[in-house]
């Protein structure tokens, strides 16, 4: 899950990270593929449940906020605002997805962009466990 937070999910990909996490769900337990047992089944075994794309979308959502209280290239980037010519081609079939389009339909980017400029807020929402970081003497 290496540079997740920049991967654009279809809905392909989504069925494939799904079908990973309950193959290594398997493999921990030890279940052959010839034992057909469910995977409502692996999951009660292993007291887990699917969180993968949690996670992705959680990490996503993170980077995203981390971008848009910095002032680089890349926030000019994400937000379309680099001016330039460039003859474009209609393609065929489907549009693709845009890196920002799986959080538009999830939460919305302008949400999330609110919720950057608060951080208080943000840290409530995703996980108090980006505090500062206290040390403490053990002598």
């Amino acid at each position: 899950m290496y540079g997740a937070e920049t991967w654009t999910l279809r809905a392909a990909d989504q069925k494939y990270l799904e079908s990973f996490e309950m193959w290594c769900w398997r493999r921990m337990e030890k279940i052959s593929w010839t034992d057909h047992v469910r995977n409502e089944k692996v999951l009660l075994r292993v007291n887990k449940q699917r969180n993968i794309l949690h996670e992705i979308r959680k990490r996503k959502a993170n980077w995203i906020v981390h971008i848009l209280r910095r002032n680089c290239l890349l926030k000019q980037v994400i937000k379309g605002k680099i001016q330039g010519e460039m003859e474009v081609r209609r393609r065929r079939g489907r549009r693709r997805k845009k890196l920002l389009d799986d959080l538009k339909a999830r939460r919305g980017y302008s949400h999330l962009k609110e919720e950057a400029l608060a951080r208080t807020m943000w840290r409530n929402r995703f996980g108090g466990g980006f505090g500062p970081v206290v040390r403490q003497n053990t002598e």
